[in-house]
């Protein structure tokens, strides 16, 4: 029978790991060494390997870990605040996300060509997390009606490209204001 400290151990490696690697993805200009995500976790490049075999299987990682993030993300936000304030702390999200993608983008690429990670199928997903605090919003009258997913997530695209993070915090923060001030109803009405 294995020990569970062991296995334990070897959990707490792979979510340092994960973090260690998102960290750097997010706050690089090019892809960091899987040894500089090794030596920034404080592990050998053995133990990364053993988790993550290839670039690939920790870039999958990351970027499956952020998607959920993401989609577990709109779900407690809109349980815990306001519409507007949950769909405005999205955005950070988003734009987290977003770093961290460009971060790793080379083997991204390279993946989605290759058919490593299914693209609708995370579209589709960051969808339904919009669509999730726009319902909610929709119902209380915060936000407009008739703004799409799709409207938000195109938005969100644009201002992440000419305001990329890091770097660019303050300006990325009034784009996503000014985002936001375009999402309340118009002329008082509820949800126009």
């Amino acid at each position: 029978m294995p020990d569970p400290e062991l296995r334990s151990d070897a959990a707490r490696n792979r979510e340092l790991l994960l973090a260690v690697a998102t960290r750097l993805f997010a706050a690089a200009g090019t892809e960091p060494s899987l040894r500089a995500i090794a030596r920034e976790a404080g592990v050998g490049i053995a133990t990364l390997y053993r988790h993550f075999p290839t670039r690939e299987s920790l870039v999958d990682a990351v970027y499956q870990d952020q998607v959920a993030r993401l989609t577990t993300g709109a779900r407690e936000l809109a349980g815990r605040l306001p519409p507007a304030p949950a769909m405005r702390r999205w955005m950070d999200l988003f734009g987290d996300w977003i770093a961290t993608k460009n971060g790793m983008l080379d083997t991204l690429l390279s993946m989605i060509e290759a058919g490593g990670i299914a693209h609708a199928q995370t579209r589709a997903e960051l969808l339904m997390a919009i669509t999730t605090l726009l319902d909610a919003g929709r119902a209380t009258g915060d936000l407009r009606i008739d703004v799409t997913a799709d409207d938000i997530a195109t938005a969100l695209i644009g201002i992440f490209t000419v305001a990329p993070r890091p770097g660019h915090e303050a300006r990325t923060g009034r784009l996503l204001d000014l985002l936001m001030d375009g999402l309340a109803p118009r002329g008082g009405g509820r949800g126009q």
